[in-house]
């Protein structure tokens, strides 16, 4: 067996009121489920946002559903076989689903750290896939998302961007961005060129915003699905 950890992150998109009400139901119904099973070591589902980067309004037409595998026999069974994620697909009007390698990750989310690095050589041409995750202290929201909304709109027209959406699991609170770029020159430009983002690095240090945080890095091995996310 393959002990090699994978990382998976599923989008769906849902269509009318009654599909819409059943999956904002499961946000609440389906954490519990999907810790019983063994073979993941970590799980989170996810709402959006209504942005492209961190936003207070909220998506109730996309969710996320982000796992991490002990290993790629159990990760590729849970979708062909898991009832959960039948029903899932089964309700989303879309769903697609990336199969992720870490690169490299540092920082914590829920005090753990949920990705191991794969100590895989980069190769700059690839497109790189991140996560960007932080839990807000309540006295320092306001300030935050004051200061996060250029961020957000600049990120939009950044080139080399191929993909972005905010992604969380609490409202205002506990928010995450997940972007695909172009290959590791765009992001890095994005990351460490853009004044606006900069900025608010300077600034998150600073004033000490965050009660945790993380920033992970990945390579994207394979998709399922399709009407998400153009690779091509």
């Amino acid at each position: 067996m393959n002990n090699k950890q994978v990382v998976t992150l599923t989008f769906f998109r849902y269509k009318g009121l009654k599909n819409l009400w059943w999956a904002f139901v499961q946000m609440g119904r389906l954490p519990n489920l999907l810790k019983q099973i063994k073979e993941l070591s970590f799980v989170k589902m996810l709402g959006s946002g209504g942005q492209s980067g961190f936003s207070i309004f909220p998506n109730f037409s996309l969710y996320g559903l982000l796992c991490v595998w002990n290993n790629e026999e159990e990760c590729q069974r849970f979708f062909q076989f898991s009832s959960i994620f039948l029903k899932l697909k089964e309700k989303a009007s879309q769903y697609q689903t990336l199969f992720l390698e870490t690169l490299n990750a540092h920082g914590k989310w829920d005090g753990i750290e949920p990705f191991v690095p794969q100590k895989k050589q980069v190769n700059y041409q690839d497109k790189i896939a991140v996560i960007t995750r932080a839990t807000i202290k309540w006295n320092r929201i306001w300030h935050f998302w004051r200061m996060v909304r250029p961020v957000s709109k600049n990120m939009r027209s950044r080139e080399g961007l191929i993909f972005s959406v905010g992604i969380g699991e609490l409202p205002l609170i506990q928010q995450a961005t997940f972007s695909i770029w172009e290959n590791l020159e765009a992001m890095n430009n994005y990351a460490y060129k853009s004044p606006e983002h900069k900025r608010v690095i300077q600034l998150t240090k600073k004033l000490a915003w965050y009660k945790e945080e993380l920033f992970a890095r990945f390579t994207i091995l394979k998709t399922e699905g399709s009407g998400i996310i153009q690779l091509t």
